[in-house]
């Protein structure tokens, strides 16, 4: 009995479980390797005996008048000779030979004891452990298993799985490392817990303990994105306008960060001051390139775009997108990052987008085209005039209800609304000259007048031949012709005055 219950101790102890668990963990075993070995449906109970300190299994019956199942029943006449104390409606117990338990049978039992003792141990750790993910804590490399590493926690092993490690670090066997709890997982492929060394809440809990202002809760820390062996961004925030939350971080001389990065092997650490406004955080965030403006494009789906200049363009994405990448989940926004030339040919691009594609067929109304004509037309499928000026008479007669006439009439619509997009022609006055303009007649029309000038010549001239006044060298002159004559004489006596003189 003492060495039993020794043993229970010292197990108990080990595993870091209740004693009394593993006592119903032996009770339970026996119990299988009783039905197993016994093959009865019968109820059996284990108990430990107060005088021998052994364990026993029992059958338990129950006392009725008639019996129906002798496994599970029994008469009073027969209850009374083991239990003179027996009545009707009790139970009575009456051992069975543990001797006949073979070896099979203790097989049997010891995979239940050591089936039920790994189940306490899961629920312990599991209620231990599960309030304390994200905590940091100290443990030793135990052993390696294939690229994971099991690490002693003191009380229990932790699993460094090969996805949790940083790429810069490698470890040996008895090495002690700081690590937070990733998970606590009571059943599966995983069970037990799962601690980190690529975690952002390790790079949180390492300023915790570097920085008495983030102890303090006079620095709060806002958020941490990380990748591994590589770059982690971490936003900060001061509750106390005196303190600087970046400069408390970054300590004298960088002493402060100098010794995380110590810590993590090298990984490089970009201390980020947090803000309200997403724009200036996102400025901060994308250091240490320089931002020439961002834009909030959706701020329901948290979606922002970031214009760098052409030369800022790769140190704001970063080696293989890695800067942008990291401030995207430090802000849980999607940014897009483009340069200004990318910038400037999209602009164009949208530009040339809001040229219309078309003016629609609906405005040949204003030019003279019947309405149901153009429901015809949109019902075909044309809808723009333009695509309606470039098709053949023979494509729109194909249209039904649309023949020679009703063509005629769209193509005086067309005309009409393409006439008001031309220039007016410009009106030039040319000056025909007289000559000019009776050189234009025609040879006919010189004949027909030379042949009336003629016939006026010859009805005049009799008439000036029949006149007295006219015979004679002083007979007066024609009419029209006397104020010449009048000024001819007067010259030619003036002339004479001066001849003489």
């Amino acid at each position: 009995m003492g060495s039993i219950y020794q043993s229970i101790e010292i197990l108990s102890k080990e595993k870091g479980i209740d004693p009394q668990i593993v006592i119903d963990a032996v009770k339970d075993a026996m119990l299988v390797a009783a039905r197993k070995h016994f093959r009865t449906t019968e109820d059996l109970v284990a108990a430990f005996n107060d005088q021998t300190g052994a364990l026993e299994i029992y059958g338990v019956k129950k006392v009725v008048e008639t019996v129906q199942d002798p496994d599970k029943e029994i008469s009073l006449k027969e209850a009374q000779k083991m239990d003179p104390a027996a009545q009707l409606e009790t139970e009575v117990h009456f051992p069975k030979p543990t001797d006949a338990l073979g070896r099979i049978s203790a097989q049997t039992a010891k995979q239940v004891i050591l089936q039920k003792v790994r189940e306490a141990e899961r629920e312990t750790i599991f209620s231990e452990y599960s309030g304390r993910v994200g905590e940091l804590v100290n443990c030793t490399i135990k052993r390696i298993e294939a690229q994971d590493l099991v690490v002693d926690l003191g009380k229990t092993e932790a699993r460094l799985p090969k996805k949790e490690q940083s790429k810069l670090e490698n470890f040996s066997t008895g090495d002690r490392v700081r690590c937070v709890i990733r998970s606590v997982e009571k059943a599966g492929k995983n069970a037990g817990v799962i601690v980190s060394r690529a975690a952002p809440e390790l790079v949180a809990r390492l300023f915790e303990q570097e920085v008495p202002e983030i102890y303090d809760n006079t620095v709060v820390i806002k958020g941490c994105a990380r990748e591994a062996g590589e770059r982690t961004k971490i936003a900060v925030v001061s509750r106390d306008r005196d303190v600087d939350s970046v400069g408390a971080c970054v300590g004298m001389k960088g002493m402060r960060v100098q010794s995380i990065i110590r810590e993590l092997r090298g990984e490089k650490i970009d201390i980020i001051e947090f803000s309200d406004d997403p724009v200036s955080f996102a400025t901060h965030a994308l250091s240490p390139a320089k931002i020439t403006r961002v834009s909030v494009i959706d701020a329901n789906e948290k979606h922002m775009e970031v214009i760098v200049d052409d030369t800022q363009l790769s140190l704001a994405i970063g080696k293989k997108g890695q800067n942008v990448r990291l401030a995207a989940k430090l802000l849980g926004w999607k940014i897009d990052i483009k340069s200004e030339e990318e910038k400037r040919q999209e602009v164009e691009s949208a530009m040339a987008a809001l040229v219309p594609a078309g003016a629609p067929v609906s405005i040949l109304i204003d030019h003279g085209l019947a309405e149901e004509i153009v429901e015809k037309l949109l019902g075909a499928g044309i809808s723009t005039v333009e695509k309606l000026g470039s098709m053949t008479p023979e494509d729109l007669e194909v249209i039904p209800e649309i023949g020679p006439a009703v063509v005629e009439k769209i193509l005086i619509a067309v005309n009409s609304y393409y006439a008001q997009f031309e220039p007016p022609a410009p009106v030039v006055e040319e000056t025909v000259p007289e000559v000019e303009a009776e050189a234009a007649e025609t040879p006919a029309e010189a004949n027909d007048a030379a042949g009336e000038s003629n016939e006026a010549v010859a009805e005049a001239t009799p008439a000036l031949e029949a006149t007295p006044e006219t015979s004679g060298s002083g007979g007066p002159s024609p009419v029209g012709h006397t104020d010449s004559l009048d000024h001819k004489g007067e010259f030619d006596t003036i002339k004479n005055s001066e001849e003489v003189g």
